[in-house]
């Protein structure tokens, strides 16, 4: 059987897709629309590999001369775009999403100069700023609309103490989100039970907003009944198809070393749960460099996706273009 790997875009089984990631540039990477209407913009090239999931930051002479770090967030790593690119050329891979890195907190300004310097090779996704003035919602409409980020993220800890991403504000910025046609990514580092009854709530009642879990949503190999309970809610939130998942940050959610094989069955039953157009792999740059090296993260996740496509016929999908970024009409 063919690998999902070589699928090109205009290969996709479906007439009529959309892109999981909002562009709003026919230049750019994911263009809007793909069909077979006159009136559609013509899709742009795919890739073949694409990374859904990384960061980056300036250096630190970058950062005292114009892109100074949020305080107390300096990183310890480097992260800047040239070594970036130095490690996913490294490894072919031809494409990635940027997500607002912690490092600046909600001042987009060194992301955005790296999306204006390589506008074919890189999308972006803010970090939402979940203010209680409301200022946040301002900030992600602008930096959609003027700076084409197409994704936001949604990290539950930077709401006020006592405050849920279902506050009015989080709701706001989510039904924000669905309005502009930009999926919400939700990063819950402290785990999914913690969490999962406001996503639940979310997509209830906002179903137009598409939604993406980072990193497996931090679920790792059940081995007690708390953590099956958490990998149970993972796998049930497939009823909502508008929930996608990232099969991200491997060495964040494996007990083993690469190529990580207690995550063959985790992927296993995610494909089975979701369908494998919806997973998507994610390298989590530069933090994976000290654990795997940014190319030994590919070759992880490749050689778990040969492992679970002979129990399965299909395995995920690391190309811009194929079915994992696109949702059917």
């Amino acid at each position: 059987m063919a690998k999902l790997l070589s699928l090109p875009l205009h290969q996709s089984p479906t007439p009529i897709i959309r892109t999981l990631f909002r562009c709003t540039k026919p230049s750019h990477l994911a263009i809007a629309m793909a069909s077979n209407s006159a009136n559609s913009p013509s899709p742009s090239p795919s890739f073949n590999v694409f990374d859904s999931h990384l960061h980056v930051w300036a250096t630190p002479e970058q950062a005292s001369e114009k892109y100074p770090y949020f305080p107390g967030q300096e990183p310890t790593l480097r992260g800047d775009v040239d070594f970036l690119l130095e490690c996913m050329d490294e490894a072919g891979v031809e494409g990635a999403l940027i997500v607002q890195p912690i490092n600046y907190m909600f001042d987009h300004s060194y992301v955005t100069s790296v999306l204006k310097k390589y506008p074919s090779k890189f999308l972006g996704c803010l970090l939402a700023n979940p203010a209680d003035d409301g200022s946040g919602i301002k900030q992600l409409e602008e930096l959609v609309l003027r700076d084409d980020y197409c994704a936001v993220r949604f990290n539950p800890y930077l709401w006020p103490s006592s405050q849920k991403m279902t506050n009015k504000v989080g709701k706001a910025l989510f039904a924000k989100a669905g309005e502009l046609g930009v999926p919400v990514g939700f990063m819950l580092f402290k785990g999914l039970n913690l969490h999962i009854e406001e996503v639940e709530e979310l997509c209830t009642e906002y179903p137009e907003t598409k939604v993406i879990l980072d990193h497996v949503s931090f679920c790792r190999p059940p081995s007690n009944e708390e953590e099956e309970k958490a990998f149970s809610s993972l796998l049930q939130l497939s009823r909502f198809p508008q929930v996608h998942l990232k099969f991200s940050a491997l060495f964040r959610v494996s007990r083993e070393k690469p190529p990580y094989e207690d995550l063959a069955s985790v992927l296993s039953q995610m494909i089975a749960n979701f369908g494998s157009n919806r997973i998507m792999w994610g390298s989590d740059f530069p933090f994976v460099v000290p654990e795997s090296g940014y190319k030994g993260a590919l070759e992880a996740a490749k050689y778990l996706s040969d492992k679970v496509e002979k129990e399965h016929s299909s395995g995920l999908d690391f190309s811009l273009g194929g079915n994992h970024l696109f949702l059917k009409k």
